[in-house]
């Protein structure tokens, strides 16, 4: 099968991109190839589904500059196709003095980022947000909102096809081969063989390994987080109103345990951020040999966890213990129980790691010939979706 485009993909980074290539030229074709049987299964389906206003990101990195642009983006969109969406605001809050010294800094990069109307509120402030939280200071951010990813995909799907009929989105297509020419690049999958003039490489989880397909030997591997959730059971629900995040830890690279209240009813607490022995395993003790020897081979996770070793434990401790995960969460909401929240889903996010054990914090975008590989898109990639996009199609 012959086309202008083939993304390879189909998570909301592929098919951002498809969709935007698509609207910019009409004329041309693009195959969009997913390997599961449906589209957003992985990170883009098991995330949070919030809308990330931009605050914590270093000015001028990609990620801060993707995600005021794509911010917009997106909010034009789903009023634009009526997806379920709301911008609801959320609030940073500091439990303790040493967090709240911190938050000066925090408001600071909000602002250089452009973010309209955050501001820092005092205890009172935060109980008249969110009256079951305790805290002794924390940011007001009015411009953070949930939304339905996996909605977004779909639509974006149905509106490709609908621009270009002869443009296709294929689902149960694996890649096993990436071969460039001096004209074109055919991709083989285990079924058939496809051909285009140029290939993006949107793969998510899988990012790295396609790159390697394409002859590159990228200088970062991804490493698999698995992230658990718990539900907060109908009759504590009340207890959040919104969103509620907790002070980032900059001993730490991951967010903490938060509140979001979802799209379609409940609310949602976490997640935890554990290492995972399978790149797609979204069980507690999911197990691959190829994904575990490719993580532990490589010389940066080893220096990630004996930099991170106290912290990972505490990690692991929430990731077997509901008492842990409680206690987590009641540093936010002391008046939770036990029987106030239950096992919910769990995510895996797709994380590069470079050989020193340093996360790789901003979006790494690289052209290879006629091909072009999304090696790292952490959050707030969703949220910046549609700006990646153009960022990826400018490559």
């Amino acid at each position: 099968m012959q086309s202008d485009l083939i993304i390879i993909g189909g998570g909301i980074i592929g098919l951002s991109t498809a969709y935007k290539f698509q609207k910019q030229n009409p004329e041309s074709t693009v195959v969009v190839l997913e390997k599961e049987p449906a589209l957003s299964l992985h990170q883009t389906g098991r995330n949070s589904g919030v809308i990330h206003s931009g605050i914590y990101y270093k000015p001028g990195s990609l990620k801060a500059l993707n995600c005021v642009a794509g911010y917009a983006q997106l909010l034009d969109f789903v009023q634009t196709h009526a997806i379920s969406h709301d911008i609801c605001g959320k609030i940073i809050v500091a439990t303790t003095e040493a967090e709240a010294q911190r938050l000066p800094g925090i408001l600071e990069r909000g602002l250089a980022n452009g973010l309209q109307g955050i501001e820092l509120i005092d205890a009172a402030e935060i109980q008249r947000i969110e009256p079951a939280v305790k805290g002794v200071q924390g940011i007001w951010v009015p411009q953070t909102g949930i939304v339905d990813y996996p909605a977004m995909v779909h639509k974006m799907a149905t509106l490709i096809q609908q621009i270009q009929p002869k443009s296709k989105v294929l689902s149960g297509e694996t890649v096993v081969g990436i071969t460039q020419n001096a004209s074109s690049v055919v991709v083989q999958t285990k079924q058939q063989r496809f051909e285009a003039q140029q290939v993006i490489c949107c793969g998510g989880l899988q990012a790295d390994r396609l790159a390697r397909l394409d002859g590159l030997n990228p200088a970062i591997r991804i490493v698999p987080f698995r992230g658990d959730y718990y539900d907060l059971m109908p009759s504590a629900a009340s207890k959040v109103r919104n969103l509620v995040y907790p002070v980032p830890n900059p001993a730490f690279p991951f967010l903490g345990v938060h509140f979001t209240r979802m799209v379609h009813g409940g609310v949602e607490c976490g997640p935890n951020a554990v290492f995972s022995f399978e790149r797609e395993g979204y069980s507690k003790t999911a197990f691959k040999w190829s994904d575990a020897s490719d993580a532990l081979s490589f010389p940066g996770t080893w220096r990630l966890f004996a930099r991170h070793w106290r912290h990972g434990l505490g990690e692991y401790q929430r990731a077997f213990s509901k008492r842990h995960f409680l206690a987590a969460l009641r540093h936010l909401i002391p008046s939770l129980e036990m029987e106030d929240i239950a096992p919910a889903r769990s995510g895996v996010r797709a994380q590069a790691l470079d050989r020193s054990g340093a996360l790789v914090d901003d979006f790494v975008i690289e052209r290879n010939g006629r091909c072009v590989h999304v090696l790292n898109a952490p959050s707030p990639a969703a949220t910046a979706c549609l700006a990646v996009a153009d960022t990826i199609l400018s490559a």
